[in-house]
């Protein structure tokens, strides 16, 4: 897991390379109008999902996790806060293989940290997160992903 400004993202790109495609577009897209869906970005290898989030507490928030691909999270209305656990941690759960998803309801995260409007959450196929803990009750994000 990578928390960091906008502006540092581009360092990253030694790390993930896709990173470089999600900088490209961020640079000649407003994220802010976007409208809500999917966007393509390069294929089924890197792509972002703008979403009208429900905002939910610590305890409605459920963890999940991708093996395929990275999460790079980015609240673009309101602070968004974050439960994570590392997948090591995280007690064995059904994986939907098609959508590279597992989803633990129940499961209490280990910490719980902020991200700001200007800032990112990067999640590896190695972290458990439980996303969307928010004040408001609906509000605007964009979740890019890249094939790890």
């Amino acid at each position: 897991m990578i928390i960091d400004t906008l502006d540092n993202l581009a360092r990253y790109e030694s790390l993930y390379p896709l990173i470089a495609e999600v900088v490209a577009f961020m640079k000649n897209h407003d994220l802010e109008s976007l409208e809500a869906g999917m966007h393509p970005i390069k294929g089924e290898v890197a792509y972002v999902n703008i979403q009208m989030a429900k905002g939910k507490t610590e305890n409605e928030a459920a963890i999940e996790y991708h093996r395929k691909m990275i999460d790079i999270q980015l609240p673009l209305e309101t602070d968004e806060r974050y439960g994570y656990t590392p997948l090591a941690d995280l007690p064995e759960a059904h994986f939907d293989e098609k959508n590279d998803f597992a989803l633990l309801p129940g499961v209490r995260p280990q910490t719980i940290f902020n991200v700001k409007k200007g800032q990112f959450v990067l999640f590896t196929p190695q972290d458990g997160h439980a996303p969307c803990i928010a004040d408001k009750e609906q509000f605007k994000k964009a979740i890019f992903k890249i094939k790890a």
